[in-house]
C-alpha cells in the first residue's frame, strides 16, 4: 500500500471522527454557537446578590432564597470546576440570604458555621411556617493543603419564615458524599436526595467528563438509628448537575451535553431512568414552579463559562432559561413526553453564567443568578 493511500485513509478516518465524534461535543460546549436575545428588556438586577449558584423560591411567602458568595472568592474556590485554592476568602464571605421582590428587601441570614455555598433546597414543612433548608457546603480541607480538593458535607437547618436565624441540625458527612452538587430534600429534615458531579474530587480523569466518558451519580441519605446512612441510587449519570423532584418523579441535568434525565423513585429509595429529554445545549440548575413545569438554566457556551468562574471581573458569559412541560399535544403519541421551550437568552451583558433560574408563577417573575455572576437578574414575563 502505498504512503498515499495510507494518508487518505488517516484523513478519511480523521475527518469521521472529527464529524461524527469531536464536532458534535464542541457543538454542546458552545463553540460557534450564536447567542440570540430573547425576554431580556423587561428586566432590573440586585447588585446586593451577587455569585448566588442557586436560587429556590418559598411560594407562599414570595421569599427568593439564595446561596451567595463573592465573585472574587468564587475565582478561588468552585470545586465543581477544579478551582480549588485554598489560599482565597475563607468561608466567613459566603452566605445564605432571601430576597422579597415586593419590597425589594435582602436579608442575609444568620448562620452558626461558616459554609462554601453551592447547591441549596428549602423544603417547607408539616407547619407552614418552618422550612428545612439542605446546603452543600464545600468546605476546605483542614490542612489547607493546596490541590487536595474540598471535604464536602451537606448541612440542614431549620428556619422560621419571616425570621433570620438558621438552627443548625445535621451535618451529613459520608463517603458517598463525594462531589455534592445540588440537593432535594425532605420535609421532615430527615433524609436528602443529592447529586454527586464527579466520581473524584480531584485529578485529570475529572476533565474526561467534557468528552462524555466520565460519570456522576446521584445518592440518597438518611437518619436510621439517630445516625446518617447514604447510598447511591443512580450511578452512572454524565454530568449530573442540577436535581430537582416533583412527587417521586426526579429530573437531573446533564451539565456537560445538555438534557434532562427523568426517573422515578423506587420503594428502596433507588432512583430508575425511564426518559431522557433532549434539550439544545448543556444545562445546570432546575427549579419547577407552581404549574409543575420545570425550570431550566441553560449554558450556551460551556467554556465561556469556565473562562468567566475563572475571572468573573473580566470575562461575562451568555445565559439562557428553558421551560419544560409534559406534552399534552399529538406529539405526545409518539413518544415525546415533554416540550422544551427556550424562554430567555442573553450575551452576558445583562445575566451572565446563569447556574439557576426560578419562575414565580403568581408574581409573574423570573430569577436568575450564577456561581460568580455580578448580580441577581429578575425579569418580568407579563
Amino acid at each position: 500500500m502505498s504512503r498515499l493511500v495510507q494518508l487518505s485513509i488517516l484523513l478519511a478516518i480523521l475527518a469521521a471522527g472529527y464529524q461524527f465524534w469531536l464536532q458534535p461535543i464542541l457543538t454542546k460546549l458552545g463553540v460557534g454557537r450564536v447567542v440570540s436575545p430573547l425576554n431580556n428588556t423587561k428586566c432590573t438586577t440586585v447588585a446586593a446578590l451577587a455569585a448566588c449558584e442557586k436560587l429556590v423560591l418559598h411560594p407562599s411567602s414570595g421569599l427568593l432564597f439564595l446561596a451567595c458568595s463573592t465573585p472574587e472568592s468564587r475565582a478561588h474556590w468552585v470545586p465543581a470546576v477544579n478551582q480549588i485554592d485554598p489560599s482565597g476568602p475563607d468561608a466567613s464571605v459566603d452566605y445564605l440570604a432571601t430576597y422579597d421582590a415586593t419590597t425589594g428587601k435582602v436579608t442575609r441570614l444568620e448562620l452558626p458555621l461558616g459554609v462554601h455555598t453551592h447547591g441549596l433546597d428549602v423544603v417547607p414543612s408539616a407547619d407552614e411556617n418552618v422550612v428545612y433548608v439542605y446546603a452543600v457546603n464545600h468546605r476546605k480541607p483542614a490542612d489547607g493543603e493546596k490541590g487536595r480538593g474540598p471535604d464536602s458535607t451537606i448541612e440542614v437547618f431549620s428556619m422560621t419564615v419571616g425570621q433570620t436565624a438558621l438552627t443548625h441540625l445535621h451535618t451529613i458527612r459520608h463517603p458517598a458524599v463525594l462531589t455534592p452538587n445540588d440537593v432535594v430534600g425532605s420535609p421532615d429534615g430527615r433524609s436528602v436526595f443529592f447529586t454527586n458531579d464527579h466520581t473524584s474530587k480531584t485529578g485529570w480523569t475529572r476533565a474526561l467528563s467534557l468528552l462524555g466518558l466520565e460519570s456522576g451519580s446521584v445518592g440518597f441519605c438518611s437518619i436510621v438509628d439517630a445516625s446518617w446512612e447514604c447510598k447511591i441510587v443512580a450511578p452512572n449519570l454524565h454530568g449530573a448537575n442540577g436535581i430537582a423532584a416533583t412527587n417521586d418523579t426526579f429530573f437531573v441535568a446533564n451539565c456537560v451535553f445538555g438534557g434532562i434525565y427523568v426517573l422515578e423513585r423506587q420503594s428502596d429509595n433507588a432512583l430508575l431512568q425511564t426518559h431522557t429529554i433532549p434539550t439544545e445545549h448543556a444545562l445546570d440548575n432546575l427549579s419547577i414552579d407552581e404549574d409543575g413545569v420545570v425550570y431550566a438554566a441553560g449554558i450556551p457556551a460551556g467554556l465561556t463559562l469556565l473562562a468567566h468562574i475563572a475571572d468573573p471581573k473580566n470575562k461575562r458569559s451568555p445565559s439562557s432559561a428553558f421551560a419544560v412541560s409534559k406534552n399534552v399535544g399529538p406529539g405526545s403519541f409518539y413518544g415525546e413526553k415533554f416540550v422544551v421551550e427556550k424562554v430567555f437568552e442573553d450575551d452576558g451583558a445583562l445575566a451572565s453564567g446563569t447556574t439557576s433560574v426560578v419562575h414565580d408563577v403568581k408574581r409573574g417573575k423570573l430569577y436568575m443568578n450564577g456561581i460568580a455572576a455580578p448580580h441577581l437578574t429578575v425579569c418580568s414575563d407579563r
